[in-house]
């Protein structure tokens, strides 16, 4: 098919790799240039790189990977003329149909050539392939594809409408492939192509499931048996390295050592929040209190002072009576004072508890062992798996058949006839009976 020289020479067909999610394919052609978002690429420097070569762009600021083309690569990169098979449906019917080297396989559909290119790889130079399309364009365009690949020697593409005309082959494939809008119109040339002393097989490619139910009737009726029917799915794994899981001991000191800095953070609240509130009250106090003549005079709202109490003996202590409901908004209950008291109840003689810096960082209690600093602790890193978070879902139904050589079927009906034994499809007695009484039973 494709180059097999190690190195790229002039008129080699590459793909070039810019991303994941971009490639596409080039043919090498001295005097021209490739221009992408990574760069520009000289086809010249190309020549003579080996296969996977990584190539800098002019310009330094990018660059791309220069692959060999293969059947997988080229339905990635490949120009799309209609809906394409891709690696996980392709790879599922090669290997239900039993698509090895040297078989002959039918293709109804040729579209962009993805699935073509992929048989014609698994066959090789010994097999062959017979494609059809019915549209002139798209088969001259897979035509030009076909011989500038290599693959023109073992594959067979013709225009030709395979469901109002047939295959117009007889006895000669191993394994037929429909992928047509209407693949029940053409099952019948299918089974006249596929030969008559051997097992054969057949696979429809539907998007839809009723146009599963009727190419199942259809099958039926042309007498394949083992139909089975499967819908392919692709879900992709993001394989990433992660640090490796904490053994008990480690995450239980941990989880220690952050209760006792959140328990020394708020015993310092408290504390900042009770002196704060005795400033306060000692400022208020000396704003509202007036000592003159021996007398204590309270002062008023409008600046009188009115006759207050008597000084009291130095051996007593003045007591100044509050009104709680003049407290400013700002010192509201602490919900983290002890035993869930106002902050402003809290006397000065409460203990509240001192925590230095070095008890918050030493390790929690109960840890036998000393964590080394971060400097010198080696990050362990694990294998995990993950699907991404979007994947592409549904692209469409797999039918496949299988048909028995002629042989088998005539010995099985001889002995059935010899033994009395049924060998119709179910169901298939009761149409007739039905038929015959004119839809009688159906009636009853």
């Amino acid at each position: 098919m494709f180059s097999q020289s190690r190195e790229i020479q002039e008129g080699d067909i590459v793909i070039i790799w810019f991303t994941r999610e971009e490639c596409q394919p080039l043919t090498v052609t001295s005097g021209k240039e490739l221009h992408g978002r990574f760069g520009v690429y000289r086809h010249a420097d190309m020549i003579g790189m080996p296969y996977g070569s990584k190539m800098a762009s002019k310009n330094g600021k990018g660059f791309i990977h220069i692959l060999r083309p293969t059947p997988e690569l080229w339905t990635l990169a490949l120009p799309h003329r209609t809906q394409i098979l891709y690696l996980a449906d392709i790879s599922f019917i090669v290997s239900w149909l039993g698509i090895k080297p040297g078989t002959v396989v039918v293709e109804a559909g040729t579209g962009s050539g993805s699935f073509s290119h992929s048989v014609a790889r698994t066959i090789g130079p010994t097999g062959h392939l017979h494609t059809f399309e019915f549209h002139e364009a798209r088969m001259l365009a897979a035509k030009e594809e076909f011989t500038r690949h290599g693959m023109s020697s073992f594959v067979t593409l013709k225009h030709q409408n395979v469901c109002r005309d047939g295959f117009g082959l007889t006895n000669v494939a191993d394994a037929v492939f429909l992928d047509l809008p209407a693949p029940w119109d053409a099952i019948g040339s299918a089974k006249q192509a596929l030969k008559k002393d051997c097992t054969t097989r057949i696979c429809c490619f539907s998007p839809c499931i009723e146009q599963v139910l009727r190419t199942v009737s259809s099958l039926n009726d042309a007498g394949f048996t083992d139909i089975t029917m499967y819908e392919v799915l692709i879900r992709p794994q993001d394989i990433s390295a992660t640090p490796s899981l904490r053994n008990i001991e480690e995450a239980s000191d941990k989880l220690k050592a952050s209760a006792i800095r959140r328990e020394a953070r708020r015993l310092r609240q408290i504390e900042q929040s009770r002196l704060a509130y005795e400033a306060k009250q000692k400022a208020k106090e000396l704003e509202s209190v007036a000592i003159t003549d021996g007398d204590v005079k309270i002062l008023t709202d409008t600046g009188d002072i009115s006759p207050g109490l008597k000084r009291k003996r130095e051996d007593e202590t003045p007591v100044i009576m509050l009104d709680a409901t003049k407290r400013p908004k700002s010192e509201a209950v602490d919900t983290d004072a002890p035993n869930g008291m106002d902050i402003d109840e809290v006397p000065a003689s409460h203990p509240v508890p001192k925590i230095s810096p070095s008890r918050m960082d030493s390790p929690a209690p109960n840890s036998h062992s000393s964590t080394p600093g971060p400097s010198s602790v080696k990050v362990e890193l694990m294998n995990v798996s993950r699907p991404f978070a979007e994947v592409r879902g549904h692209t469409s139904y797999l039918t496949f058949a299988v048909l028995l050589p002629a042989t088998f079927l005539a010995s099985a009906a001889i002995i059935s006839n010899s033994e009395g034994i049924n060998l119709e499809p179910p169901g298939l007695d009761r149409a007739e009976d039905n038929t015959s009484n004119g839809g009688s039973e159906e009636c009853l």
